[in-house]
């Protein structure tokens, strides 16, 4: 594949002020970036500035402990209380572990989550905005709360009750899970996915605090060579000599239609001046919802895209994206792309209703499917990233291949959605030659026939060790 293991390099960490002061926050202009194509209510602008972008309050945040020290701090932590984290959690600790949510260095705090909650935003020392969109928190019950009494840290512990983490400086405060879930998904309608696993039977209390995380997190799947760090991601990027990274976010199979996208923006940014634009082809690698291709089947499919030659395995960095998904759409979608910037990408591409999903109750989208673009164009924080809409692409028979869809000959052209692409892998039938590159379409084929009724539509996935 077109990704491999790097050096672990450890960067300072950036401490981030842990009493923001969420009321003195003064206006601000939204901002709005360019898209390949100007629309009339937008007015557009790119940042052309050739190099890698700089991570959000201009250090990448690493708060894993040197290795000098890691036996030290599991002896600390064997002194302190004890929380206990689900799978989620600890791919929550992964993501702020390694900077993906620079210049946060733990926890959210109540401050840093009102902020997160009621701007999607988070005001540094210096008076400047960062994007935060979703909140990263922690939930404890009251019995966790009493035995943590006055002690100002804690220690993280996985499911086997081994140290991942110490939690200093910690602050508990009351976890509002209806203005959480309103807030961040626009609905409090029963069957959220994200919201059934990690809100709803969750503890009444948040724990924030600064994060000293013991060892890296390792999932020992096959796969962790993939999951590089924002500091690798950046190292390899530097080494191809990029002038300017796209990134691209997926759950999904890649298909043609997918591809098409990604060659014909890296077209466009040549034509624009750009030497070596690279691609970074960036799979969500935690919590999903049980109808999603579990990674380890999506890492096969996408390793077989490179192999047929529909992605240039040259200008393409496949990595794993360690953060669970909310579905929670252009709010989530905001947390998409701010963290890609901390990668070092200065180009994020955006497609039709981004962490979207279908409306749990209701027979319809959740989230209208243009809005997530546009908010990307005018969300807080993100004004150094070029925000790039997709074209809409679909089969076109009259050429046998995916191609941008032309009004003018609509009758040409062949939608075909996830659900009849899921329906066509479980009936182990072929879709059109050119949708899909057959090595690609075989792996969807073989992880539906490797489904039994007791799987309830989901192979299990690899949890953190």
């Amino acid at each position: 594949m077109a990704s491999s293991l790097f050096t672990k390099t450890s960067l300072p960490s950036k401490s981030f002020n842990k009493s923001l002061n969420a009321h003195s926050i003064s206006s601000f202009k939204l901002p709005v970036s360019l898209s390949f194509k100007p629309r009339t209510t937008l007015p557009k602008r790119f940042s052309l500035r050739a190099g890698l972008i700089e991570p959000d309050g201009g250090r990448l945040v690493d708060l894993r402990v040197a290795e000098p020290e890691r036996d030290l701090k599991k002896r600390e932590a064997a002194l302190l209380p004890r929380v206990k984290l689900t799978t989620i959690d600890v791919q929550w600790v992964h993501v702020l572990s390694e900077g993906w949510a620079s210049p946060l260095t733990g926890f959210m705090r109540e401050s840093e989550f009102l902020q997160t909650l009621h701007f999607n935003s988070l005001r540094l020392d210096d008076g400047s905005f960062v994007n935060m969109s979703v909140p990263i928190v922690l939930a404890i019950d009251d019995s966790q709360k009493e035995r943590i009494g006055e002690s100002n840290r804690v220690a993280l512990v996985d499911s086997d009750d081994n140290p991942l983490a110490i939690l200093t400086d910690i602050e508990i405060y009351k976890h509002p899970k209806e203005e959480r879930i309103a807030r961040t998904w626009g609905t409090t309608a029963p069957g959220l996915p994200y919201v059934e696993e990690t809100i709803t039977n969750a503890g009444n209390w948040l724990i924030g605090g600064d994060l000293e995380v013991i060892e890296p997190i390792k999932y020992h799947d096959g796969l962790d060579r993939f999951r590089l760090s924002p500091a690798e991601l950046r190292e390899e990027f530097e080494r191809r000599n990029a002038d300017a990274v796209f990134a691209f976010q997926l759950r999904n199979p890649v298909h043609n239609g997918h591809a098409l996208l990604m060659t014909d923006t890296r077209r466009r940014l040549l034509e624009m001046g750009f030497k070596n634009p690279i691609l970074l082809l960036h799979p969500l690698g935690g919590y999903t919802k049980a109808d999603d291709v579990p990674l380890s089947w999506r890492m096969k499919q996408h390793e077989k895209v490179l192999e047929d030659g529909v992605l240039d395995p040259e200008t393409t960095v496949v990595s794993i994206f360690p953060s669970p998904m909310h579905y929670a759409g252009p709010t989530e979608v905001q947390w998409h792309a701010k963290s890609r910037i901390n990668a070092g990408a200065n180009f994020y591409i955006v497609g039709r209703d981004p962490a979207g999903m279908g409306h749990p109750v209701e027979k319809r989208d959740l989230y209208d499917a243009d809005h997530g673009k546009k908010v990307l164009s005018m969300a807080p924080g993100l004004e150094r990233l070029n925000i790039l809409p997709f074209k809409v692409a679909a089969y076109d028979r009259t050429q046998g291949k995916m191609a941008f869809f032309d009004p003018s000959r609509a009758q040409d052209f062949l939608f075909i959605s996830g659900t009849k692409m899921r329906t066509l892998a479980k009936n182990k039938e072929n879709p059109p030659d050119g949708f899909m590159c057959p090595g690609g379409w075989k792996v969807l084929v073989e992880y539906y026939d490797s489904l039994t009724p007791s799987d309830n539509g989901r192979i299990a996935e690899a949890v953190p060790a």
